[in-house]
């Protein structure tokens, strides 16, 4: 069923209280961080980088971390939106059994969120990949900095991993960190690349969330790349009923009982609100004390 309305999904909400969430890029896009995809599921830019070229192309590591450079402040910088707090009190009252994220920006925690899956890492994390060191990428970042002075101060448009389009096609004279532990290492964020497989230890630990669970809510996902489908196939196949907020088409519309298209943060805040008040007339939970004068 397509929907509009903020009152079904409190509906779908009051009958299943141990959810199990997937969130997407559509989560963020009010906090300033722009979504992968159109409302038809196809790109909006060019594809990210994937993990075979980062790791055996010295040219398209300069360029990512060139990019990089620029467009990650809008991750760094960006905070939680409504949608974000409204699953975070979702939690504190009990009814999310897990959270699972494919973004990478930590928005969830940052919003009060404690049961989060970071399906695909977190992208403030840098990892060498020959000896496994890591360091905050705030850090890496003012170190290339201090290499390439050239680079900083550039203004261009973001994308949703931290990316920018900046215009320049030779990225030849931007420097390179080496690791300070191995000498020789490449530093790549902590996050799943395209064409990256998802830890097993995260996909396993989901897929038992999603068994305990009674219901499964996607909230700003096409669900287009496999590494969230999965959850909602499997999902389906268990009898698990679904519901989706996102803006447009998404790989798994026939298998969902509810789907609202409208704004993931006023659709979430009023069907909380009307949860909540449905909450307290059954006496599911306690007013708030009157404020003392």
């Amino acid at each position: 069923m397509f929907d509009s309305s903020a009152s079904s999904l409190a509906t779908f909400l009051s009958r299943h209280s141990r959810l199990f969430v997937l969130t997407g890029a559509g989560m963020s896009t009010d906090s300033g961080i722009p979504d992968y995809r159109d409302e038809q599921g196809a790109w909006k830019r060019s594809p990210p980088m994937t993990h075979q070229t980062f790791m055996h192309s010295d040219t398209a590591r300069r360029r990512y971390w060139a990019r990089s450079l620029v467009g990650f402040q809008a991750l760094s910088e960006a905070r939680p939106g409504r949608a974000h707090r409204a699953l975070a009190a979702l939690e504190r009252a009990g009814r999310i059994e897990q959270l699972v994220t494919q973004n990478v920006d930590g928005l969830h925690q940052r919003a009060g969120s404690r049961r989060v899956i970071d399906l695909h890492g977190q992208a403030d994390v840098v990892r060498c990949m020959h000896c496994g060191a890591t360091q905050m990428r705030h850090a890496v970042h003012a170190a290339l900095a201090r290499l390439n002075p050239q680079w900083t101060g550039l203004e261009a448009s973001v994308g949703p991993d931290g990316d920018a389009d900046l215009a320049h096609d030779d990225f030849g004279d931007f420097s390179l960190l080496s690791c300070a532990r191995c000498g020789d290492g490449i530093f790549k964020p902590d996050v799943v690349f395209f064409g990256d497989s998802v830890p097993r230890s995260r996909v396993d630990a989901a897929f038992a969330a999603l068994e305990r669970a009674d219901a499964m809510l996607v909230v700003g996902s096409s669900l287009m790349v496999y590494s969230g489908y999965r959850f909602a196939r499997r999902a389906a196949e268990s009898g698990k009923p679904m519901a989706c907020i996102n803006m447009g088409r998404t790989r798994a519309d026939a298998l969902f009982s509810l789907k609202v298209e409208a704004s993931a943060g006023e659709t979430l805040d009023a069907a909380l609100r009307s949860l909540e008040g449905t909450m307290l007339t059954e006496g599911l939970v306690s007013p708030a004390p009157a404020a003392r004068t």
